[in-house]
C-alpha cells in the first residue's frame, strides 16, 4: 500500500472549519490552548483525495477463458451479525463482488460462494469453521475478520490444510504459532501501532497521550504495540472489557491527567459510547482509534462526538479506486468500508489461483504460498510466516459526518 498522496487546500480549509464550530462537546481549535486538553494539537490534516493503484493488478474477471468443476466453491467465515458485524460484512461484501466478477466473465468457470456466520465471537467461531472445513467442496477461505477467532480456528484450517487469507486480523502473534494456511492479507499491529503513535505524536503534536484498552487479544496486542511506541509521550493508561457501557471510572482518570490526546485500543461497539461519554464530560482532545474503530457506525453511534476523531489503519482507502468504488456501491448501495477492498484483494488471490488450474486444498495453498503480484490495493508475497512484506498504514478522520482518509502514516 505504497501509494502517492495528493493533498487537497478546499478539504483542507473544510476539515477545520468542522473542528473548530462552536459546539461544546467537540474539539479543541488547532493550535489553542485547551483545559481539558492541556495544550494545543494540530487538527489540520489535510485530506487525500487520490491514490495510484497498481497498473498490473489482477483482476477477478482474469482472461475469462478459465475452467473449472461446477461443484468449486470459496467461503467466508466471520461476523455477519453481532456488536461489530459491519466490519465482517464490509469484508464478504468485497468477496461478494470479487466472485461476481470472475463468473459473469469466466462461463466455463462458476465459483460457488458460501458465507458462515462467527458473530466475531471467538467462543462461537470453532463451530462454523469446523462445518465449513468437512464440506469438501470448499478449497479456500477468506476470513477470519478478527483476532480472537483466528487464534482460537487456526488449528483446525491447519489440521486439514486449508488456506485462510485474513483481510483483517491485525494481532502479531497469529504467525507465531507455526501454522502453514494462515495469511495475512495486510499489515500487522506491530506495524500499526508504531505507526499510531508516531502519527499522535507527530502529525497531530499531542504532547500527553492517554491510551486504553479493552480485552480482546486484538486490543491488547494493539496496545502494547502502541504502548512501546509512545515512550515519554504515555501520561497513563487503563483496561475495558468488552461489552461496557459505562466509562465514567476511566473517563475520570482521563480528564485528571489533562491528556491532550487519547487511543482507544478495540472495536467501535464500545469505542463509540466511551468517546461519547468522555466528550460529555468536556474533553476536548483528540480520540484516535484503530481499525477496529473505524466504521460509519462509530458515527452513528457516537453522534456529534465523533467529531474529534482520528483512525489508524492497514488498510487502503478503496473509496478513492474509481472502477472498484463504482462497482461496489451498485452492489451494495453504499460506499467502499474498512476491509472492503482487502476482502476483494483476498478473494481474487484464490480466485487467479483456481483459473490458473489450482481446484483442491492443496494446490490453492501452494498456490498462495507462492503468490508474487499486485492487487488493487497492495502487492501481494507472503514470507515463510504469513505476514507481507512491506505493508504500509493509512490515516483517518471524520469530516462532515463522514470518514475521510488522511494518507500514508507509516509502514
Amino acid at each position: 500500500m505504497n501509494r502517492k498522496k495528493v493533498m487537497n487546500s478546499l478539504a483542507m480549509a473544510a476539515a477545520v472549519t468542522l473542528l473548530v464550530t462552536s459546539c461544546a462537546n467537540q474539539a479543541a481549535t488547532p493550535g489553542s490552548t485547551s483545559a481539558a486538553a492541556g495544550g494545543g494539537l494540530n487538527l489540520n490534516v489535510p485530506v487525500l483525495t487520490s491514490i495510484e493503484t497498481p497498473k498490473d493488478a489482477v483482476l477477478p474477471a482474469g482472461d475469462g477463458k478459465a475452467t473449472c468443476p461446477a461443484t468449486t466453491t470459496l467461503a467466508y467465515i466471520g461476523a455477519e451479525t453481532g456488536a461489530n458485524a459491519q466490519l465482517g460484512i464490509n469484508i464478504f461484501n468485497g468477496i461478494q463482488l470479487a466472485i461476481n466478477q470472475h463468473n459473469e466473465a469466466n462461463a466455463g468457470c462458476q465459483v460457488a460462494f458460501k458465507k458462515f456466520d462467527t458473530e466475531g465471537d471467538p467462543n462461537k467461531a470453532t463451530g462454523p469453521v469446523t462445518q465449513a472445513t468437512k464440506e469438501a467442496n470448499i478449497i479456500g477461505v477468506v476470513g477470519l475478520p478478527f483476532s480472537g477467532e483466528s487464534k482460537a480456528t487456526g488449528n483446525i484450517f491447519e489440521q486439514v490444510k486449508m488456506v485462510h487469507i485474513t483481510p483483517a486480523a491485525t494481532n502479531p502473534g497469529l504467525t507465531t504459532n507455526g501454522w502453514s494456511t494462515f495469511f495475512r492479507g495486510l499489515g500487522n499491529d506491530a506495524v500499526q501501532g508504531p505507526a499510531a503513535a508516531k502519527f499522535m505524536t507527530g502529525t497531530l503534536g499531542a504532547k500527553k497521550v492517554y491510551l486504553v484498552q479493552d480485552d480482546s487479544d486484538y486490543g491488547i496486542g494493539l496496545g502494547g504495540t502502541t504502548t512501546t511506541g509512545l515512550g515519554d509521550a504515555l501520561i497513563g493508561s487503563d483496561k475495558v472489557t468488552t461489552g461496557q457501557k459505562d466509562f465514567s471510572a476511566t473517563i475520570s482518570k482521563i480528564i485528571n491527567s489533562k491528556a491532550d490526546a487519547v487511543f482507544y485500543s478495540g472495536y467501535f461497539a464500545e469505542g463509540a459510547p466511551f468517546n461519547q461519554q468522555l466528550v460529555a464530560k468536556g474533553f476536548k482532545g483528540a480520540f484516535v482509534g484503530p481499525d477496529g474503530v473505524k466504521d460509519d457506525q462509530f458515527i452513528k453511534q457516537a453522534g456529534d462526538a465523533s467529531n474529534n476523531a482520528f483512525f489508524t489503519c492497514p488498510c487502503i482507502p478503496g473509496e478513492l479506486i474509481p472502477t472498484f468504488a463504482t462497482a461496489y456501491k451498485s452492489l451494495t448501495n453504499a460506499e467502499p468500508g474498512t476491509y472492503s477492498i482487502e476482502g476483494y484483494d483476498a478473494a481474487t488471490v484464490l480466485l487467479a489461483g483456481i483459473d490458473k488450474g489450482n481446484q483442491d486444498r492443496a494446490k490453492l495453498l501452494d498456490w498462495v504460498k507462492n503468490y508474487d503480484a499486485s492487487g488493487l490495493s497492495k502487492h501481494y508475497k507472503w514470507d515463510a510466516t504469513g505476514e507481507l512484506q512491506a505493508p504500509a498504514v493509512y490515516g483517518y478522520k471524520v469530516q462532515d459526518g463522514k470518514i475521510v482518509p488522511i494518507g500514508e502514516i507509516g509502514k
